[in-house]
């Protein structure tokens, strides 16, 4: 793997570590934490792909655009479309009044985050 690569690997796993560690929390879990870390592991696992492959990162956080980009390439990734959307909408109104999140988005956000990064890191290994 590119230097530069397993860089946004590393701050992926930041983002799960951080996700599953409040997801845990017994007293008042901040679940907007959760979507949120789920999102950017997500997307920082998307990114790693686009650099491994030569292509340009744009700067989004829209994972459908992202995940447009690396199909060509990788095809079988179209299974992820459905947890790209989830998680698409919480890459920023989770941060803001008006969005609120519970256990069940929260749980929902690790599940479509696993996917992601799992597809993703058996890309690696090809």
């Amino acid at each position: 793997m590119k230097a530069e690569t397993v860089e946004w690997v590393k701050k992926a796993e930041g983002d799960m570590n951080t996700a599953q560690r409040e997801f845990s929390v017994q007293n008042h879990p901040n679940y907007d934490a959760v979507c949120f870390h789920a999102q950017q592991c997500a997307e920082k696992y998307i990114k790693a792909r686009l650099i491994e492959v030569g292509l340009p990162v744009i700067r989004t956080h829209d994972l459908e655009i992202l995940l447009n980009q690396l199909l060509p390439l990788d095809p079988g990734l179209i299974v992820l479309f459905q947890s790209v959307r989830i998680l698409s909408a919480m890459a920023v109104e989770v941060r803001y009044p008006g969005f609120v999140t519970d256990e069940d988005d929260a749980a929902e956000a690790l599940r479509s985050s696993k996917k992601i990064r799992e597809a993703i890191q058996s890309t690696f290994r090809v």
